[in-house]
């Protein structure tokens, strides 16, 4: 059977390549689609650019939904969303269902495992809740035999004005058993002519509590364990797989809530990985994600790295207050476990960036400083840094609803670069202040100006996403600017 993927994306790219690089696939969809591949379905993926803007609007490019509907002639197709994409996307399914009726319209993804009641209120004939794989080919195989979808776990599925509520299976208990993601859909909408960088998923599940983070309710969806891992042997597969079919290929991300999870499986990948880079021409490098844990001693983990090539690894500090981190964030470490964990890190040759958060609620300016001083301290190579965002599904999220701190629906443009709350420990303007100004006030004295302003001048453009919008189809339409472009992307 044919089934179409449907993924929408916050951006101001061209319709037909929305898309820069290979590293911005998302991973639930290319696993189902390689799973039904496998079991004999013919799957294809579309991706509409949120912000194509038109009188300042998102707008529904019907165009190219009904080339692609009418070109392929899918008997279902399957959406996901995050919750600030979800209106988006909802928008796209409205028109494909008055359109084309007879079409099955399933969503899954975090957003509508975590509200089922809402999504079915919407124009989808299904929801998927939780994990999709076994689901999603269950349910086609079911259309594909013209039978009326029923008694599938995991899947609510409405049948007129009642909806039938399955349970959920359990968690997928052996990963192993998963073919490796389809990365083939995606290439048609991606700029990038070589892939130098991927990013191979290690395993599934968290094993923390954030408050800001839904994983805390999305292991709560079924039976099973939440937190499992692929073997080392799975993955070097993968990876080896990864270089011959992209021979360009320098760098692999490997994605995982931390490294340090499991230190006895880590230790191993890496040994596995420094023996694959003895048998390349051209050895591959690796970055990775380490959550530290209280007095956690990581000196042999850190050595693995180095020694398997490591050029990074991302350590979440999120806010430099202890009492943020403590009463707030439900993340249980002190800013010596940060400071020596990277230390160590530069110890071992490897670059550092530290992830950082500002406008919790509850935080106050001098908290917002605390962060900044740690910064200063640890002096990261770089640093991915944003403006708290509270997602539905998450504890924050309903503790700003308490609060009152959220009046009617939130602004999603330039998600999580423009302030969206305004707390009365921390007015929205100065949130916003701080986060454009962040690179002075960590780098100031320590990297020349010429290198802060930059940055400083690109994450204004950024906030303001009309700005940027109007500024990008310049560049694009005048050839003399294509080095700003270039300067662009790299920020």
């Amino acid at each position: 059977m044919n089934i179409l993927f449907v993924y929408s994306v916050d951006g101001i790219r061209s319709s037909s390549k929305p898309l820069r690089i290979l590293e911005q696939m998302q991973l639930g969809i290319s696993y189902i689609s390689a799973y039904l591949k496998k079991q004999g379905h013919s799957t294809k993926l579309l991706v509409l650019g949120r912000n194509l803007l038109e009188n300042n609007k998102s707008v529904v490019d019907t165009k190219m939904i009904n080339k692609y509907i009418v070109g392929y002639n899918p008997k279902m197709i399957c959406f996901t969303a995050v919750a600030t994409e979800y209106q988006y996307i909802t928008e796209v399914a409205k028109y494909i269902k008055r359109r084309y009726p007879d079409i099955y319209l399933m969503i899954g993804g975090p957003h509508a495992s975590l509200n089922p009641e809402e999504v079915l209120s919407d124009c989808y004939d299904a929801v998927c809740i939780g994990e999709g794989e076994y689901p999603t080919n269950e349910l086609a195989s079911q259309l594909e035999r013209g039978k009326r979808p029923s008694g599938i776990a995991n899947l609510w599925i409405k049948h007129g004005a009642s909806i039938e509520k399955n349970k959920t299976r359990s968690f997928l208990p052996e990963l192993d058993s998963m073919p490796f993601p389809d990365r083939e859909i995606w290439i048609e909408w991606v700029e990038e002519e070589q892939v130098e960088r991927l990013y191979v998923l290690l395993g599934r599940g968290c094993p923390f509590q954030c408050a800001y983070c839904c994983n805390h309710a999305l292991g709560k969806l079924s039976p099973g364990t939440y937190v499992r891992l692929r073997s080392t042997d799975n993955i070097l597969e993968e990876i080896k797989e990864l270089t011959i079919r992209f021979p360009e290929l320098k760098e692999i991300y490997l994605e995982i809530e931390t490294m340090g999870i499991n230190k006895k499986w880590a230790i191993e990948l890496c040994s596995k990985l420094m023996k694959l880079n003895r048998d390349l021409d051209n050895p591959l490098t690796f970055g990775t994600n380490l959550r530290i844990t209280p007095n956690a001693n990581m000196e042999d983990l850190f050595a693995a790295f180095k020694k398997s090539n490591f050029r990074f690894v991302n350590i979440g500090l999120e806010s430099g207050s202890e009492r943020i981190r403590r009463e707030v964030l439900r993340r249980n470490y002190s800013n010596q476990d940060i400071i020596q964990a990277v230390k160590l890190a530069k110890k071992y040759g490897l670059k550092v960036c530290l992830y950082n958060m500002l406008g919790f609620p509850g935080e106050t300016p001098a908290d917002f400083m605390e962060t900044v001083q740690i910064n200063r301290i640890c002096l990261p190579d770089w640093h991915l840094t944003s403006i708290f965002f509270p997602y539905p599904g998450t504890d924050l999220f309903q503790l700003c609803k308490e609060k009152g701190f959220i009046k009617g629906d939130l602004d999603a443009t330039a998600e999580r670069m423009r302030a969206v709350l305004d707390l009365p420990t921390y007015p929205k303007n100065q949130i916003q202040r701080n986060y454009l100004w962040f690179d002075y006030y960590v780098y100031r004295g320590r990297k020349p100006l010429y290198k802060i302003l930059p940055r400083i001048i690109v994450s204004r453009i950024k906030a303001d996403f009309y700005v940027l919008g109007y500024l990008y189809r310049i560049i694009m339409r005048w050839p003399l600017l294509k080095w700003l472009k270039k300067y662009l992307k790299e920020y």
